[in-house]
């Protein structure tokens, strides 16, 4: 599954299985045409009507938070925490992402991580989030991905335990290289979860 599984950077993934998945949008340098777009949050580097609308076609679905909504004209379903949908024959679960010990993602906004079926592996895209409790409640996931960075998300090292907690099959670490963090973060990641977890390291797609 993983070779279907598309880092564009920052946490832009094209997911391709049943249907064609993005995640967050940003800075997408070739237009395409998605039938799902999940959006974590609204911050500009996830949530950017500009690349939005790249990959836009009249049957895309986008599924945001509330105060993404209403932003692009577009059909869009609306969730928050805890909500499960079936969107184009996908199977969607919203689950919380937020911060601890920072105050860039409050709980209180509703903001989610999702995890999705897709040719019958479950993946986990986490959002912005710092490693929480929650992450312990989450099962059967194949691929996880994972922030980081570090500043506005999890460390390597808190991003560690949470891959311990969610114990996926494979787990791809996201959000370095564009705005904060770097390969190193990613590379620590791997180093420190060697003979626990799979790790990939996805090169950046054009």
């Amino acid at each position: 599954m993983v070779e279907n599984i598309k880092w564009l950077g920052h946490d832009t993934f094209k997911i391709i299985g049943e249907k064609i998945i993005y995640t967050d949008p940003f800075q997408i340098k070739k237009p395409d045409k998605a039938d799902i777009i999940l959006i974590t949050h609204e911050h500009y580097d996830h949530f950017s009507p500009e690349d939005i609308k790249k990959l836009l076609a009249p049957h895309t679905v986008l599924v945001l938070p509330e105060d993404c909504s209403g932003k692009i004209k577009a059909k869009e379903v609306i969730v928050k925490p805890g909500d499960r949908i079936t969107v184009e024959g996908i199977e969607i679960e919203a689950v919380p992402s937020y911060n601890t010990n920072k105050k860039f993602h409050p709980k209180e906004k509703g903001w989610v991580g999702y995890i999705f079926k897709v040719m019958g592996k479950r993946i986990y895209i986490a959002g912005d989030t710092d490693y929480i409790p929650e992450m312990k409640t989450f099962k059967d996931i194949d691929i996880a991905l994972l922030p980081v960075s570090g500043t506005y998300v999890m460390t390597a090292e808190e991003a560690v335990q949470a891959a311990l907690d969610i114990n996926p099959k494979i787990a791809i670490p996201m959000h370095y290289g564009s705005i904060v963090g770097s390969e190193k973060d990613a590379q620590e990641f791997a180093k420190k979860l060697k003979g626990k977890i799979e790790v990939i390291i996805l090169k950046p797609e054009e």
